[in-house]
């Protein structure tokens, strides 16, 4: 027999005919267990779940998605449990059950220790607060020899001492020293300025914020200073005064343009309270000099 008998057999063409439609229907298999596991024909477009509750999210549609939390994190003035960021992307072209990583808003809030701001200039001492997480509620000054020195601490009426435990965001009341010559302080200009910054810079000249009006709606990182009351055209007041402001969106409003008027509608507004403001120094400086003259006699 020769090597190549069994080519003339039919047996193996049968044989052969059989293992080739087995391969096809394999391959056919293969390919539609493929396409309805990985659902190629069905792509949906990722919903926007950032600001929404991560339970609530996770039970509405646990059955399209499979929800994994990977991290929490501590932004300031966020919903406690809200979804912080996710992956895939809102909008993003993804199959149906696939996998989506969530990072939340901590539920619980987040804690930081009291610095010590006994002693140290006011200035340092608002740095310090704020690299610790915590925020200045109001200046309080007070009769002491050294100026913008910090004399005491204070949280909700109490003092409160170095290393105690606060959740971050906590507002602290500075004991401030006037100084000796109880020199006034200057009014910054800070028209335009966003309202983000207001309070800050307003404790850095030595001064409170006090009460704030919106002229119209809009996100807090768009809204600028328009008025405020004192203002810079009034000069100097005395140390710890509270600023009222006025908010404009910076949307609707060209500060850079408009600052000119601004700061002329501004010098009207404040024309009243500095002559107020003059009347009362006048009437410091009489009784000082009255005072000396008792002395000479």
């Amino acid at each position: 027999m020769g090597r190549f008998q069994f080519l003339k057999e039919k047996k193996f063409y049968l044989n052969l005919v059989i293992i080739l439609v087995l391969c096809i229907v394999l391959i056919w298999l293969t390919f539609r267990l493929l396409d309805r596991y990985t659902r190629h024909d069905k792509v949906y477009t990722m919903p926007d779940f950032i600001g929404q509750d991560y339970r609530e999210v996770k039970r509405q549609h646990s059955k399209d998605f499979h929800f994994i939390l990977i991290d929490s994190v501590y932004p300031k003035g966020q919903q406690p449990g809200s979804i912080y960021q996710q992956d895939p992307l809102p909008g993003s072209k993804i199959k149906k059950g696939r996998n989506v990583y969530a990072i939340i808003v901590a539920v619980t809030p987040e804690k930081t220790l009291m610095p010590n701001l006994k002693g140290i200039s006011l200035r340092e001492a608002i740095g310090r607060l704020e690299s610790s997480g915590l925020e200045v509620d109001h200046l309080d000054y007070v009769d002491y020899t050294y100026k913008n020195n910090i004399i005491e601490q204070y949280y909700q009426g109490q003092p409160i001492a170095q290393g105690t435990e606060l959740v971050k965001g906590s507002q602290i009341v500075l004991k401030v020293g006037i100084g000796q010559d109880k020199s006034r302080v200057k009014v910054p200009n800070l028209i335009g300025k966003p309202a983000t910054d207001v309070k800050h810079l307003l404790n850095l000249a030595g001064l409170n914020l006090g009460k704030e009006e919106f002229e119209d709606s809009d996100s807090l990182q768009y809204m600028c200073i328009r008025r405020m009351s004192p203002g810079p055209s009034s000069g100097s007041v005395n140390a710890g005064t509270f600023i009222d402001v006025v908010y404009h969106s910076s949307k609707t409003m060209d500060f850079k343009k408009d600052m000119n008027e601004l700061i002329h509608e501004d010098s009207l507004v404040n024309v009243p309270q500095k002559i107020e403001i003059e009347i009362d120094t006048i009437k410091e400086s009489v009784e000082t000099t009255d005072y000396e003259y008792e002395d000479e006699f």
